[in-house]
């Protein structure tokens, strides 16, 4: 009886639980145990089941001084690793007792904590290119630049760029963090998108000329209503279309299409599909899954140099997800890109 109560409780726990008894063999294992380490392990010395040495050495200590204990067991799989945290606990029973080890999968929590490391890596990467600049020419103007007005009004000017570099990464980190913060609460007013629209795109028209781009809206005519924040949707196309004049191709046009999605977003009905398209060398398709993420860039030289910081499609990315809307990127290399934000009507 005893016996049975045992095996019906490994059965009813979801994690992984094996179970090792005194002499050093694996006495049960529930399910998701054999799904992980095999349907023969039932009967075999642990060490031939579980063959990573950290956790080994847990079981051995608990068995041996009865103290519980903790490994970590990474299992590599066909897409991704996966990481267990082990607690290995001593259990009494016959003779000796043996040892009950538990599987919780942290996968989750350890990349959140390498996106944390990651994120930290590049912020003070990105600080610190133009913390340098400007404490190099800080330096020269104030040594053998001092006196010359030449070379004074060329550093100055670097060190203004470098400083509004910096100021623009500062602007973007508060940016992503407001919206973050306001993910799960979705707008509640009402605003015309196509008149939102026609303004990112009149502020963004002298830098268009400048460039030798002209900028077409096409599509649905207004008042188009839906809900929304206006700010952050005005960011969102702000970006889009500063982003398609920066790296279409000069001469060519930057079009904004917007017309009704054909396809409904399930349960929140009927949606309007506004596409950003460009006419530039396009983004190689390996690139594409990554491109929301922070900090990631196709070139980075060029991305600098055009003043980008990385993070604006990981805005636009998290204010559609705000609203309920869908996000997509397609491209293809000598073709141009199109960037699909797809926004509920109701």
């Amino acid at each position: 009886m005893e016996s049975d109560f045992a095996r019906s409780v490994l059965a009813a726990v979801p994690m992984p639980l094996v179970m090792i008894d005194a002499a050093e063999r694996i006495r049960g294992a529930n399910e998701p145990a054999l799904a992980l380490f095999g349907a023969g392990i039932v009967g075999r010395h642990y060490i031939l089941a579980m063959r990573q040495p950290g956790l080994l050495d847990a079981i051995e200590g608990t068995l041996r001084h009865r103290q519980p204990g903790q490994a970590r067991h990474i299992v590599t799989g066909p897409s991704r690793e996966i990481t267990y945290r082990v607690t290995v606990s001593p259990v009494e029973g016959e003779g000796r007792g043996g040892a009950l080890c538990a599987f919780e999968d942290i996968t989750e929590q350890e990349q959140m904590g390498q996106i944390r490391r990651d994120f930290v890596a590049n912020v003070s990467h990105e600080l610190r290119t133009p913390l340098t600049a400007l404490l190099g020419f800080i330096e020269t103007l104030q040594g053998n630049a001092r006196d010359d007005p030449a070379a004074r009004a060329r550093f100055l000017g670097i060190m203004a760029r470098e400083a509004e570099r910096m100021n623009r990464l500062v602007r973007d980190l508060l940016s992503l963090s407001r919206v973050e913060s306001d993910e799960r609460l979705r707008p509640t007013g009402r605003l015309d998108i196509i008149g939102l629209i026609d303004s990112a795109a009149t502020t963004l028209r002298p830098m268009a000329e400048a460039a030798g781009v002209q900028i077409e809206r096409t599509g649905q005519p207004g008042p188009l209503l839906l809900p929304g924040d206006a700010d952050q949707l005005t960011q969102v196309f702000h970006n889009l279309i500063e982003n398609a004049v920066k790296y279409g191709a000069p001469g060519k046009l930057v079009t904004v299409e917007v017309g009704p999605e054909p396809q409904a977003l399930g349960r929140l009905g009927p949606a309007v599909r506004i596409e950003v398209v460009d006419r530039g060398e396009g983004i190689d398709p390996i690139h594409l899954p990554r491109l929301t993420e922070r900090f990631y860039r196709v070139d980075s030289h060029r991305s600098r140099e055009q003043g980008g910081t990385g993070l604006g499609l990981a805005i636009v990315k998290h204010i559609i997800n705000r609203h309920r809307g869908r996000f997509r990127i397609e491209s293809e290399l000598g073709q141009g890109s199109r960037f699909i934000v797809i926004l509920p009507r109701g």
